[in-house]
């Protein structure tokens, strides 16, 4: 494995346990639609989360979140619609995104609720 892949594995297992301590049930990972693939699927007692992961070192140029551009919030969205239809949930979505920056020994996370909406 690559060390950025390994870098994005560590930061989506950060990222599933803080979603775990914040009291999301997770659901499903790394589910994929077609050449689409859904980094964490959780749900809490409102809403089912799709949450797409960005990880970075700390000497990154562009913020992760930006990384998430138009493009990718579409396949994210059709993709999530798929597991929906799947799964015959009712609860309402949400796109979150989870930035993970690793500062050497240590990481930061930011969730950003409601990053993007499905009426694009």
């Amino acid at each position: 494995m690559s060390d950025s892949a390994s870098m994005g594995a560590r930061g989506e297992e950060l990222a599933a346990g803080y979603l775990r301590q914040h009291g999301y049930l997770i659901r499903d990972r790394n589910w994929k639609s077609g050449r689409t693939e859904i980094d964490i699927i959780a749900e809490n007692n409102e809403f089912i989360v799709f949450v797409e992961v960005k990880t970075r070192a700390s000497d990154y140029q562009v913020h992760p979140r930006d990384a998430v551009n138009v493009p990718k919030q579409r396949t994210i969205i059709f993709a999530a619609s798929n597991y929906i239809a799947r799964y015959n949930l009712g609860k309402e979505a949400r796109f979150d995104i989870i930035t993970v920056i690793f500062n050497g020994p240590g990481w930061e996370i930011d969730h950003i609720e409601n990053a993007f909406y499905p009426t694009m």
